[in-house]
Parts: C-alpha cells; structure tokens; sequence
C-alpha cells in the first residue's frame, strides 16, 4: 500500500508575490552564516578557553515567472515560481588561548585530501594521456 503525501501549492498570483518569496528564501539562508554557526559554544577547561570554528556555505537557485494571454487563450493566465538551496558547514579549525597565548590549529580533514589527491591525479592521467596518443590533424 503506498502512503500518499500532500504537497502544499503555493499560488503565486503576481510577479512581486513571488520576488517577495525569494526574498524570504535568502533571508533564511543569510542567517546560517550568522557567526554562532561559524564559531561554535566556548569551552572552557582549566586556564584554556577553545572556540571550534567551521565553514559555512550556502547555495540556492531561484527562477520565477509570469504570463499573460489574450482573447484567443480564453483571457490567459500566469504564475509561477521555484527555489531551492542547501547549507553545509564543516569543521575547519580550534582556536586555543590559554597562558601561552592564542593560536588555531587546523583541522584535518582527510576526506577532502583524498578527493584532492584524486581529482589531481585524474587531471594528470587525462593529460598525459592526450601528450601520448597524439592528437594531430
């Protein structure tokens, strides 16, 4: 038996009902590069103080749309619009003070060096490979 969800429709019934859509979208994602989600909570241990602090992206796509008709399209009509975006943060570094004074330690992530060192070593593969069959005309 399938579960059938409903799917709430937005009527977008002018053009500036659906800039003001996009405008609330951003908004939103504005807020995610506040600096408490860059810098996580302070902790305190001792005489030294750790601030984790982490990258934050966010993308989004919009498109909207309006339409208009005559006579022969029985008065036309038009509306429309679309959006979407994603927010991905992850760890990048500690900041440590204590007595010595402060420094950040980066952290590393090997996931991301890995898929570097793949991604350059396809890129030399590729190239290497035109340098030997030799492409001529």
């Amino acid at each position: 038996m399938s579960e059938e969800k409903e799917i709430e429709k937005i009527v977008i019934e002018d053009s500036g009902m659906a800039l003001d859509m996009v405008q609330e979208t951003l908004e939103t994602l504005i807020e995610t590069a506040d600096v408490s989600k860059v810098y996580g909570e302070p902790i305190v241990h001792e005489d030294t103080l750790i601030i984790p602090a982490a990258e934050v992206l966010a993308v989004a796509g919009f498109g909207a749309g309006y339409g208009s008709g005559g006579p022969e399209d029985n008065g036309g009509a038009g509306g429309g619009a679309g959006g979407g975006g994603r927010t991905f943060s992850r760890p990048v570094a500690i900041v440590i003070a204590d007595k010595n004074g402060v420094r950040v330690e980066p952290v590393m992530d090997p996931t991301k060096i890995a898929l570097t060192f793949f991604t350059a070593l396809g890129f030399m593969i590729a190239t290497i490979g035109k340098m030997v069959s030799g492409k001529r005309d």
